[in-house]
């Protein structure tokens, strides 16, 4: 048999002979501060020693300020800081994280410049009382270790700003923790804690405050005076009540889920506030003062509760763009929920709504809401029909539902009196559709500040006014089933505008205002006489939101390989034209497939 000879090409991976479990003795320990790395300290100011694999600190990073190192390259600790050879820089940034460190040596006092230090990751279990002769610390972290308590000297840090101590066992802090004034974050979250003490009020400064899961059942009334919150971090405690919270007039964000929490707080002047979070509390209802306070709210996570009923003004939530109801005790929905026209998710799984059709449900925001919003055309349609008395909405009606909405009624005009008491009633939708108006009535300008949607679709309009562009809120524009051909340039400049719909009309072209609405992500213009596909840059290329494009039944006769290109498209409809390529074929496998067909086609050079 032939030897067998070994390749004498070496391995570029370095290998390292340090057992993953082993721990180092005090002497190796020593040896990881090497000279190279006191140098290098010396010469920023900062020293790491992350992940080093110490079970405890190497001696000589107490004394790394008083170190003197010639130019033989030895350690001199006979000598003063004024015969250094160059100019050494004190220890500023101290990182002994991920380790397996389990005390801090007393001698940390004589870091007297220490401004950040890194603990985090470690074994401690206690800190020595001298760190709190550290009069310049500002940021420590001290996450994931053994701690039990602080020792009382820790709380002569007041210099500190930033502070995490997650991931711990403590299981009170005391009242002087409110003499750290200068924090802006504090992080007590994944400890004991069954109680704060009320000195908490005192941390004015507070930007962002973590005490999540902890044992807490209340919160010290003084926790109102921390008036720069912004972040508020509560959940998984076992909180039962919560004071009112309107005088944290800077926080945005509210996190209580997961607590034992059975009423809504009172936010009354939380004015600043964007998103809530209270799922898995034991919250039976959403009440109306709620819906009056919150109407600049884009998130409200209030899913495995207790609700019962939503309340029509529901509504004024107009900013909503989240809203997370499921597994809660509500039987029906309020007609009005329909109007929150920036809704991008709704969730309703988990209830019993025995009036919604379950595949309705499951279908998606955009499905949910568009029943929504035909049940809400339904029923004001029949109650107008059962009012022969009243030609118009009267104002209670035109409040309680924010919506002028007189569809089907054979109306060539809507008077401009009528408008202003939409206008007055602060309405957010109007529905003239299935009328027999020739143009738009002047008077919608009258509602221009609160308008989101306006659906003028199955009239016999012809045209256009410029001055609807005042209507600069309006989101959702319905222009569908008329007789228009064009568009006005000023249409452009309805930045807000997510959707429109110009279907049945008699345009050749999109009009060029239309690729001015960059924020633009759905456009309906099928069954016109549309003769191309205009994909270039100042085109539908501008259009980088449109995720919905409907172009089916016009005269398309070619379709540019460029519009593969156009990835964000969740939804492209391109049936009954006359373009050979892509066949039908194609075209049936939906709009991932018709994409890829198109990218495939572009010319190389």
């Amino acid at each position: 048999m032939a030897t067998r000879h070994q390749s004498k090409i070496k391995s570029r991976i370095n290998v390292s002979n340090k057992s993953v479990f082993h721990l180092q003795d005090k002497k190796t320990d020593d040896k990881e501060l090497s000279i190279g790395l006191i140098k290098s300290a010396k010469r920023t100011g900062q020293l790491s020693l992350c992940n080093r694999g110490l079970g405890s600190v190497p001696d000589n990073v107490w004394n790394i300020d008083d170190l003197v190192l010639e130019e033989t390259k030895e350690v001199d600790l006979s000598r003063s800081d004024i015969h250094n050879w160059w100019n050494s820089e004190p220890l500023k940034m101290l990182d002994l994280s991920s380790n397996a460190i389990n005390m801090i040596s007393p001698n940390i006092k004589l870091l007297q410049h220490l401004v950040t230090v890194k603990l985090h990751d470690n074994a401690l279990s206690s800190l020595p009382p001298e760190i709190g002769e550290l009069k310049l610390l500002s940021n420590l972290s001290l996450d994931r270790n053994k701690l039990t308590e602080l020792p009382k000297q820790f709380y002569k840090l007041t210099e500190l700003r930033w502070l995490s101590i997650s991931y711990n066992e403590l299981k009170k802090i005391e009242p002087d923790f409110g003499d750290l004034v200068m924090l802006t974050f504090l992080d007590l979250s994944h400890n004991k804690l069954v109680e704060l003490p009320p000195g908490m009020g005192y941390l004015v400064r507070l930007i962002e405050l973590n005490l999540s899961h902890n044992q807490l059942q209340e919160l010290p009334p003084d926790i109102v005076n921390l008036r720069d919150l912004k972040k508020m971090n509560i959940s998984n405690n076992n909180l039962k009540k919560l004071p009112p919270l309107g005088e944290l007039r800077k926080m945005e964000m509210f996190d209580a889920n997961h607590n034992d929490i059975d009423e809504l707080p009172d936010f009354y002047g939380c004015t600043a506030l964007k998103e809530i979070y209270l799922a898995n509390n034991f919250i039976k209802e959403i009440t109306e003062e709620f819906c009056d306070q919150m109407q600049h709210l884009s998130v409200l996570n209030i899913r495995d509760n207790k609700i019962e009923v939503l309340p029509e003004n529901v509504s004024l939530l107009q900013t909503l763009k989240r809203l997370d109801l499921t597994n809660n005790n509500l039987n029906k929905l309020p007609r009005n929920l329909g109007l929150l026209s920036q809704l991008q998710s709704l969730s309703m799984d988990g209830n019993k709504l025995s009036s919604i059709r379950q595949d309705v449900i499951r279908g998606g925001t955009d499905r949910m809401m568009k029943f929504l919003r035909d049940r809400m055309t339904e029923e004001i349609v029949s109650e107008t029909r059962t009012d022969k008395d009243s030609m118009w909405p009267d104002k209670y009606t035109l409040k309680k539902s924010q919506a002028f909405m007189v569809p089907g009624r054979n109306l060539s005009d809507v008077p401009d009196d009528v408008f202003k008491a939409a206008a007055d009633a602060e309405v957010h939708i109007v529905d003239i559709s299935k009328n027999k108006l020739t143009t738009i009535p002047v008077g919608v300008c009258a509602v221009k500040d609160t308008l989101s949607q306006l659906i003028l679709s199955s009239n016999n309009i012809a045209n256009i006014p410029a001055e609807i562009c005042c209507c600069i809120h309006v989101q959702y524009l319905d222009l569908g089933k008329n007789y228009l051909s064009d568009l006005p340039p000023e249409i452009g400049t309805m930045k807000n505008l997510r959707e429109l719909v110009i279907s049945n009309n008699k345009f050749t072209k999109i009009p060029r205002c239309v690729y001015e609405l960059e924020n633009l992500e759905i456009l309906l213009a099928a069954e016109n006489q549309i003769e191309e596909i205009n994909v270039s840059s100042d085109a539908l290329a501008r259009l980088r939101r449109l995720a919905v494009l409907d172009l089916s039944n016009n005269n398309i006769a070619t379709v540019p390989p460029e519009l593969g290109k156009f990835t964000h498209l969740r939804s492209l409809e391109l049936m009954g034209n006359c373009f050979r390529q892509p066949r039908h074929a194609i075209l049936s496998k939906g709009t991932a497939s018709v994409l890829s067909y198109l990218r495939d086609r572009i010319p190389t050079n």
